[in-house]
This record gives C-alpha cells, structure tokens and sequence, in this order.
C-alpha cells in the first residue's frame, strides 16, 4: 500500500471502462484529478448530443472533465494536464491515440487497459476477434503505452476463458468486471517499484482489425461453427445478417446442429428456432431482427414469410 495517495488522470468513454473509474474514485488508496473523455455524440431518434458513459460518472462525482476532439492537437487541454501533475495517466478504451508530448505529462507513465493477453489482438476490436476466431481462451492486460500500435511493455495478464455461448457483450461485461483489480495492482506494484513490465514477445503478434460491415454478412456456404462465432462475436455491434426477399434479417443468437442439409436451405421451424443448413453441419437460428421489425423468434419469422 502506498503512504499516500496515487494520483491519476482517467481516459475512457463506453461503458465497459466504467467500473474501473468508479473503483479508483472510491478507493482510499487513489485519487482521480480529472477524466478525459471522447465529445458528446448525437444519440437516438432525436439525434440529441449524449454524454459518454464515463462523462456521467465523472459529473456525478464533481470530477472536472476534458472532451478533446484531437488531444494531440489541443495545446491548450494539454496544459491543463500538466497543472494537474498526476503519478499516473490511466486510459481504457479511450478512443484517441495519444502523442509523446501527452504520454510524457505524467510523473511516472501512462498505463493502458487492453482487452486481449498481448500481443495477440493488438488494434482496435479484439474482444469480437476472439470470439469471431473461435478462441477458447482470452483476457485482459495492463502495459505501457508507447507510439507504437498497443505495443508497449506488459505490467500483468488476466487470462479469461470463453465458451461456445458466450457473445461479444458478456465478454465485455466479463473484462469490465476483471479491470478495476488489475489496474489496481498494476499501478500500486509501479508506484511502489515492486512491479517490472515485461516486453512483449515478437512471436505472436496479431492485429484485431477494424469490423467492416461486409464481413457481418453470413454466407451459408461457411462451416456452421463459424457463422456461429461470427453471430457471437458481432452480437448487438454491429450485428451479423443475412438478406432475404430484398430486406435485411439480423441474426443476434444460434446454436450449432450436428446434421447435414444444402447451405442455405431453410429446412424447419421447430419451437427452438429455424434450422438452416451451412457448408458442414446445420445453424439453428434462435432470434433475429428483421428490417423494420424488432427482435422476435427466428421460427416466428419464418411462419409469418408463409402468411
């Protein structure tokens, strides 16, 4: 335990990065000078300018917020920074790559929550890569954030196994859970010098790519496994579909079937759900979206293409 408090500046914007800022405004070992978070966005219907998830907790608790469009180019935030002097810069799915000039403010480094064991999935999306690769196992770790993309020296590993049921947001939710002690330790065991980041291994290293709407497209022609983990790993964001008659249907929850059948052929609507046949085996599609409609059973939406 530290003799006094650490002090730190907080980036992050979704929710997944939440619990971990409200464990260190809570905790008597920590003390959070400010957040640093993405601008409002436009949201709903009503396309009102929302606050980010992080931004609500941070006015909740009277912490002064930053929303740089570009920190790199925004001198005048970056001062601000300076005037805080903080131990610790903490990011966590903050949104912005940061330069040296605001990667050095801090008096002893800027600390980095990645959602992978680097350096596997280093990039933007490795919580839906993983799921989409069909991986059995992932986790989290904490590094030091260098210029490079996510490949700075690792403080600790989390690991954290998958099964064939979980998707893209109970992953999440998973790794929001895991984060708060991990960063906990990782800056207490920095700050006290009990802690030596290790570099990260040239072997292994993998980028998670960016998902592009062309590949949530499910092709029946795949295994069914893989349309399988394609629906679990784009769950809710944005979504695996398919096209029929003209319009779009969002696949959100399938089971795989050990029989075979033509791919893309409809074979039966059973109270589980449609069983459709893929390359190798056949999909059970429990729940889709269709276009314009909401979220209802995959068997009812067939039923009613006979009405």
């Amino acid at each position: 335990m530290p003799n006094q408090k650490i002090s730190l500046v907080y980036f992050g914007t979704p929710e997944i990065a939440v619990k971990s800022l409200e464990h260190f405004i809570n905790s008597d070992d920590f003390e959070v000078l400010a957040v640093v978070t993405q601008p409002d966005r436009p949201k709903g219907r009503g396309h009102h300018l929302t606050p980010s998830p992080v931004k609500e907790v941070a006015l909740k608790y009277n912490l002064p917020v930053f929303q740089p469009i570009s920190l790199r180019k925004e001198f005048d935030i970056q001062e601000e920074l300076r005037k805080l002097n903080p131990d610790f810069f903490v990011t966590f799915a903050f949104g912005q790559i940061l330069s040296q000039e605001v990667l050095d403010i801090p008096k002893f480094e800027t600390i980095n929550l990645h959602a992978s064991l680097l350096p596997r999935y280093r990039g933007a999306n490795p919580i839906q890569r993983a799921i989409i690769n069909g991986d059995e196992e992932t986790g989290i770790c904490t590094m030091i954030t260098e210029l490079g993309l996510d490949c700075g020296d690792i403080c600790i590993k989390y690991p954290i196994k998958l099964t064939d049921k979980m998707n893209c947001e109970d992953l999440a939710c998973e790794i929001s859970e895991s984060s708060p002690e991990l960063l906990d330790k990782t800056l207490k065991g920095l700050y006290n010098k009990t802690l030596t980041p290790i570099k990260q291994p040239e072997d292994g290293v993998c980028i998670a790519k960016k998902i592009t709407k062309e590949e949530c497209q499910i092709d029946w022609n795949c295994d069914a496994k893989d349309i399988h983990n394609l629906v679990r790993g784009v769950y809710n964001s944005p979504c695996a579909y398919f096209e029929y008659q003209g319009k779009i249907i969002k696949v959100l929850e399938t089971q795989v079937l050990e029989k075979t059948a033509n791919a893309g052929e409809f074979l039966c609507a059973t109270k589980e759900g449609l069983e459709v046949g893929c390359k190798n085996n056949c999909l059970l599609v429990k729940k889709v979206k269709p276009e314009g409609k909401g979220i209802m059973s995959a068997a009812d939406w067939y039923r009613g293409l006979k009405k």
